[in-house]
């Protein structure tokens, strides 16, 4: 069977950016990884990862293309992890975070199952809309609650030592 994918960019433009792909269900959450960079103009050098997601597009569970865990803790990795394994008509959303510095983020969604067409090599990059950015959008992060920082005193000074509240010979 075949995966038929959207892959839209998470940006602010005007324009729609995104990708129609198609790949085989038994290639690696690698394999997926390696047609995105590919079809949105990326060398796949970077650092990536993919996170489940619910309806939402809340980030849930991450498949690393490196293990960076330094053995604390297990890691899904993508050239460990089969298509078929991670997405199905149960769990058809993923996030798509390439190149950590930049932040490049994508919503992946599985469209459509189909059958293989013979004479097609897959991956297939079947459709593009939009031009990629220069640089990745920025993103703007808020916090559960508009005024977190509000308990913090605006007019602390980090260089006042000698007005600090605590014994600076405490060892």
């Amino acid at each position: 069977m075949i995966y038929r994918f959207r892959v839209i960019l998470d940006n602010d433009t005007e324009e729609d950016v995104f990708r129609d792909l198609e790949i085989r269900e038994t290639d690696t959450m690698e394999d997926l990884h390696n047609i995105i960079t590919q079809s949105f103009g990326f060398d796949g050098t970077e650092m990536a990862s993919f996170y489940l997601s619910d309806d939402e597009w809340n980030q849930g569970e991450e498949i690393s293309l490196f293990d960076m865990s330094e053995g604390a803790n297990q890691v899904k990795l993508m050239n460990e992890t089969a298509l078929d394994d991670t997405v199905h008509e149960a769990q058809t959303k993923l996030i798509y975070v390439y190149d950590f510095f930049n932040m490049w983020t994508f919503f992946v969604e599985l469209a459509e199952i189909a059958e293989e067409t013979e004479g097609v090599d897959y991956p297939n990059l079947m459709f593009v809309q939009g031009q990629v950015p220069d640089s990745a959008p920025e993103k703007v992060f808020e916090a559960e609650s508009d005024d977190i920082y509000d308990e913090f005193d605006d007019d602390y000074n980090i260089d006042d030592y000698d007005n600090l509240d605590f014994d600076e010979n405490w060892n």
